[in-house]
């Protein structure tokens, strides 16, 4: 365990790119194994929005990275922090804890007011605009929520007390787990349902990409589950029945533009549509 840890710490960035453009080309060759979903596409037109930003997302998270690495160096230095706050314990126990609840306030919070406070909703629509769900997707978020998430990653580095290793540790496990879940692949059900009981399936995260409230204010977990089970988040949708984008931003064309995409934040907010459990979509 300390020579992973001591690897992440300083992990080359070149090896993060490797992890980033190698999980991109896993999941896109496998897409192209498995049954796919029902809708049809032109994968690399679909494509090209989505890694756009991606793009602006690797360059945001690294201009900021040496606020990770002074902020984790400073808790370490300081024993700030809630790991530096519990009684000492075995390596893999910290190291356990330094991921989930990294993964509860950088990622399950960050999701979850994105969803609930106006201005921020219009920001993250820029990932719910997508009709076409696939493992592309995952980094589809605009400029400004790159920002804000890298905030709340921040954050939670600071209040957590995490080191650097752990953190970069996270980060390599979360790319890799948002792109499976937002692979467009079928999974036999019972190994999704199975999977979903410790980690983001894709079944259980394509029903937050379902268009309409409450499903897309459910399932906001990135790596564990257990935030979404633990917080009364958790929902199920047949797969089958799920659409995919968001109804108050219906039109693929314009969301499929890069420029339309930047502007999208800008729009006035647009109340979403919510349906009982009972109603058919």
């Amino acid at each position: 365990m300390e020579s992973i840890i001591h690897y992440f710490e300083t992990i080359p960035s070149s090896h993060r790119s490797l992890l980033l453009v190698g999980g991109i080309t896993f999941f896109w060759l496998l897409e192209g194994a498995v049954p796919l979903y029902r809708f049809r596409y032109k994968k690399w037109k679909h494509a090209i929005p989505n890694l756009f930003f991606t793009l602006t997302t690797i360059v945001i998270n690294f201009a900021l990275a040496f606020l990770l690495l002074k902020t984790a160096d400073f808790t370490v230095a300081h024993k700030f922090g809630l790991l530096h706050w519990l009684p000492s314990m075995p390596l893999w126990l910290y190291i356990l804890l330094g991921l989930l609840l990294l993964d509860l306030i950088g990622a399950y919070l960050a999701h979850w007011i994105e969803h609930k406070v106006k201005p921020l909703w219009m920001i993250h629509l820029v990932h719910h605009t997508d009709h076409n769900v696939d493992t592309t997707t995952a980094n589809r978020h605009h400029p400004l929520e790159s920002i804000v998430r890298f905030g709340f990653t921040l954050f939670g580095v600071w209040i957590i007390g995490i080191p650097i290793g752990i953190v970069m540790l996270y980060q390599s496990l979360s790319l890799l787990a948002t792109q499976f879940g937002h692979a467009n692949i079928k999974l036999p059900k019972n190994i999704d349902t199975a999977l979903s009981w410790v980690i983001v399936s894709p079944d259980m995260h394509k029903v937050h990409h379902h268009y309409v409230l409450p499903y897309t204010d459910s399932n906001f977990g990135n790596i564990f589950s257990i935030w979404d089970r633990l917080f009364g988040t958790f929902m199920k949708m047949d797969r089958d029945a799920i659409v995919y984008g968001v109804d108050t931003f219906p039109d693929e064309v314009e969301n499929a533009s890069i420029k339309g995409l930047l502007k999208q934040p800008f729009h006035t907010y647009r109340r979403p549509t919510t349906v009982t459990l009972d109603q058919k979509d």
